[in-house]
């Protein structure tokens, strides 16, 4: 398989570019590239290039050949508000949810929430998660970078503006709304999930209040770091690209 390396600038016909000190360790490496070896380098604005790589001691530069315009993003538009979850659990929301094609990622820190990030330690959480992001558009093809939200308090979440016409679900075990009733949406997409004790119960009036409808995931119940990629999932099949 072709490596792919995203690239933090843009990107141009013909142009010479050198990746970035991570990227190029990685393939020097552990991919263990070779002077007029080929990769697919993205910048993030859709679409991706064929570039002939030159090794330069620690350091690897790639030579901008062909431009490919496709970006594999699916026609739903989604964003998945996921309640924090104790240790590192996240991190794999965040990989998978990228994987599956999610556009948007919210942080958010409900009442039952066991980790709890001060504002430093959320700064460098966001950064950690931005780069599981980046990693994950690079093994799965991505070539747009979904974005990662600061963390915010739920309730101040619930005060921010809905983007219009957006359609929103909070994962409530037990609820009769299925996924198979509804028509494909017309917009945008969001979807709540609670952290491991789930959502206090002014939370859930919360929830609806700022518009969110209950949806069921069956008769199971299923773990934080399962119920939205399950949904994620499930979306993708009945009105994504799957």
């Amino acid at each position: 398989m072709i490596p792919r390396f995203f690239c933090p600038f843009p990107l141009h016909p013909g142009a010479t570019v050198e990746l970035a000190p991570d990227a190029a360790h990685h393939a020097l490496k552990v991919l263990r590239v070779g002077a007029g070896d080929t990769a697919t380098l993205f910048d993030g604005r859709g679409g991706q290039w064929q570039a002939t790589l030159h090794p330069a001691g620690k350091n690897l530069r790639a030579t901008l050949d062909a431009f490919d315009d496709s970006d594999n993003e699916p026609p739903l538009a989604l964003t998945l508000v996921q309640a924090l979850p104790a240790s590192d659990k996240m991190d794999l929301i965040v990989q998978k949810a990228v994987e599956l094609g999610v556009s948007r990622i919210q942080p958010v820190a409900a009442k039952r929430s066991i980790v709890r990030l001060s504002a430093e330690r959320a700064t460098r959480r966001e950064e950690h998660w931005r780069k599981i992001v980046i990693s994950a558009c690079e093994q799965s093809g991505r070539n747009r970078v979904a974005e990662v939200a600061p963390v915010i308090d739920l309730t101040q979440y619930f005060g921010l503006p809905a983007q219009e016409n957006e359609l929103r679900f909070v994962c409530t075990p037990g609820a009769a709304g299925s996924l198979r009733d509804l028509a494909a949406p017309a917009a945008s997409v969001s979807v709540l999930v609670g952290p491991e004790g789930g959502f206090e119960e002014g939370e859930l009036l919360a929830a609806r209040a700022a518009g969110f409808r209950p949806i069921g995931l069956g008769p199971r119940v299923l773990r934080t770091e399962t119920a939205g990629l399950g949904v994620i999932a499930a979306m993708m099949a009945l009105w994504g690209d799957w």
